[in-house]
């Protein structure tokens, strides 16, 4: 009896790894971004900065905050690489652009001082989520170097890029 259990789960670890080595290459799941989309964002985000003559740092991350995708442009502000990350993780960790976010961070606002939680998060404009064409989101962008403006106008450019 003992020697058939132990055989039943020799098979039974054989067809999990052999599951495991067929199925990992499709491992993404449909709700995250996929590098090539990623890297389109980025770029789209780009050409819109060199357009409008600014000078940022461009961060995407995936469905889990995770960096996906960085790019930073020459002569940016070495102090705005971690703000666009940041701003790319807290609009995904609440789906929402960091502008709007902001809003409900002011003082008396109902989740005031939240950005001193998750290790850091920035509450002021240049985080957009991204959503793929079915409306889902899939991860977010953070831009910074410029005004608030200037990089929430380029971050919704990167964001719009794989739905247009």
């Amino acid at each position: 009896m003992k020697k058939a259990k132990a055989q039943l789960n020799t098979i039974a670890a054989l067809v999990f790894l052999l599951a495991l080595k067929t199925f990992s290459a499709h491992a993404q799941i449909s709700n995250d971004i996929t590098h090539e989309d990623a890297l389109k964002i980025i770029l789209e985000a780009k050409k819109d900065a060199e357009e409008t003559d600014v000078l940022v740092n461009i961060a995407v991350v995936d469905a889990g905050a995770n960096l996906k995708a960085f790019i930073r442009m020459d002569a940016s502000f070495l102090g705005s690489i971690d703000v666009a990350i940041k701003k790319a993780k807290t609009a995904r960790y609440f789906n929402i652009d960091t502008g709007k976010l902001g809003e409900l961070t002011q003082p008396g606002g109902i989740i005031y001082n939240i950005e001193h939680s998750n290790g850091g998060l920035v509450t002021f404009p240049g985080g957009i989520p991204i959503k793929n064409k079915e409306g889902k989101i899939i991860g977010a962008i953070g831009v910074s170097g410029g005004t608030i403006e200037q990089d929430r106008a380029i971050a919704i450019a990167g964001a719009k890029a794989i739905i247009d």
